[in-house]
């Protein structure tokens, strides 16, 4: 596997090795081992699986003061992912990390406790993995508004198809309980 750093510290995407012959393909998908060695040592609790049609967008979400951190892989389809770093004192504050995913190029990507989560679905249909570090927590979930200037995230479309709770999300500067950076 390689672990390849974004712009901000601590967001990474993941390359898992993919070995294929005759019969198909090949890959480890997760080895804690060399998750500790990158950073990411954590104990998942929970999968879940999101499956959605082109043109959903699934976020920007986080949950606090429960953070999870999230191993984010797409199993079909393909989606533009995304993370903002929400922290407040962060130096990174208020940016982010987009990166498209496929299923054809196995990648991971790995979300932070602390950081904005969403993804937008580019191909007809999109199944996307993510394995999260925390269990979810309805009560504490927080939602940031998708199309504001900050996070300033081209998504590369006006009209998402988006969750009633996501369609009326506030601004990022209009949430007072947002998780604090700790170096």
């Amino acid at each position: 596997m390689r672990f390849v750093e974004t712009t901000i510290p601590k967001v990474l995407i993941i390359e898992p090795k993919r070995l294929e012959d005759a019969r198909g393909s090949f890959m480890e998908i997760y080895k804690a081992d060399q998750y500790a060695l990158a950073g990411i040592p954590h104990s998942f609790v929970q999968d879940n699986l999101a499956w959605s049609h082109r043109g959903v967008l699934r976020g920007l979400h986080l949950q606090n003061p429960n953070s999870q951190g999230k191993l984010v892989m797409v199993l079909r389809g393909r989606v533009l992912d995304v993370a903002v770093d929400v922290r407040v004192g962060s130096p990174t504050f208020g940016q982010h990390v987009s990166v498209e995913f496929d299923d054809q190029t196995p990648r991971q990507f790995w979300v932070p406790a602390g950081f904005a989560h969403g993804f937008l679905v580019l191909s007809e249909t999109a199944d996307v993995l993510y394995k999260c570090d925390a269990p979810y927590s309805p009560a504490e979930e927080i939602t940031v508004r998708w199309e504001v200037p900050t996070p300033a995230i081209n998504w590369g479309i006006d009209n998402p198809i988006l969750s009633q709770r996501h369609a009326v999300a506030p601004r990022l500067d209009q949430i007072s309980n947002l998780p604090t950076y700790r170096p």
